[in-house]
């Protein structure tokens, strides 16, 4: 043995961590998802304040002004009128590519030469016809490796966050290489509107060809149980896999602070991105009650980012492309 590598994950589902994150921030999501929690009574008042969200909004500048910060912005498709938004404290969660980031601390989004297939299949589906699939997969997490290819499979909640076995989803990620700006990673990229997508391919957006030639090649490349869990997916995405971390994350004297991906993207191996963005809202809480100045959150902040991007570094280039970090 060479290398061992313990650590913990949990998995769930975006759409059920998004309805209970918004039932918790303005009572927005779907209500069949969680119930709305009660509002925080004291002194016979609320001490809850006002959350808003709001979509399709890009941000296009934030100024210092005499009594915080001004983040100017437009609609989504209507960049002539301009609104604008006073903030004590602006808090980029703007992901990867993070405008608000960017426009103090620019940041190289760099493509690692690799992508992540994705689909899902319903537990039942792939009990019924593929038994022998859903006995490989359904309560386990189970990897294939080959040269230049690992795909995993776990069960996540179902429609409306069930957990109710049979009405789960079965959740796979498959990677494979594809050189940068190559012709083939241009024609996997390339959507059904012939548009031609950096960093993510939606589902739905997927061309039909692309989609039955990977088939085809799952069919060749992957033990059967994993080749049917492919090929029974209706919808199947793709995730381009970059690396990104910026230099540091608090700005324009402490009003501005970049969290989550927008400090650092890691590859999906680590399944760190989500815990990496309640980290930074655990700490910021401490910020606001004094417990922690501004620059030990940097700290803290910037020390896991570095570590975490090294390790998904490490993780995917092993399995990708057979480096091990260990190895002379």
């Amino acid at each position: 043995m060479i290398d061992k590598d313990e650590r913990e994950q949990r998995m769930t589902s975006w759409d059920l961590l998004y309805n209970v994150l918004r039932a918790n921030f303005d009572g927005g999501g779907s209500r069949e998802y969680c119930p709305l929690p009660p509002e925080q009574q004291q002194g016979g008042g609320t001490v809850e304040g006002e959350a808003r969200y709001e979509v399709d909004r890009i941000v296009v500048g934030v100024e210092k002004a005499d009594d915080g910060m001004t983040v100017k912005y437009h609609k989504h498709g209507d960049d002539e009128s301009v609104q604008s938004v006073s903030a004590d404290l602006v808090i980029a969660a703007d992901g990867a590519s993070s405008s608000v980031r960017n426009l103090y601390e620019p940041t190289e989004r760099k493509y690692a030469g690799y992508v992540a297939w994705r689909g899902t299949v319903n537990e039942n589906v792939l009990s019924s016809k593929h038994p022998q699939a859903a006995k490989a997969f359904v309560e386990k997490f189970t990897f294939f490796h080959a040269q230049n290819i690992q795909i995993l499979s776990y069960v996540i909640p179902g429609p409306k966050g069930t957990l109710k076995p049979g009405e789960r989803l079965v959740n796979w990620v498959w990677y494979c290489n594809y050189a940068a700006e190559s012709d083939e990673w241009r024609d996997l990229m390339t959507d059904i509107n012939g548009k031609l997508n950096t960093t993510t391919l939606h589902a739905g957006k997927m061309r039909p060809e692309i989609w039955i030639k990977q088939k085809e090649y799952a069919r060749q490349a992957l033990p059967p149980q994993f080749a049917d869990l492919v090929c029974e997916t209706q919808e199947p995405f793709v995730q381009a896999i970059t690396d990104s971390i910026a230099d540091k994350n608090v700005f324009a004297d402490d009003k501005v602070v970049a969290v989550g991906d927008a400090v650092a993207g890691f590859r999906p191996h680590t399944a760190a991105s989500t815990t990496q963005a309640a980290y930074h809202a655990l700490l910021l809480e401490r910020v606001s009650k004094g417990e922690m100045s501004w620059d030990g959150w940097q700290d803290e902040v910037m020390s896991y980012a570095r570590k975490m991007q090294r390790s998904g570094v490490e993780m995917g280039d092993r399995s990708q492309f057979g480096k091990h970090p260990l190895a002379s």
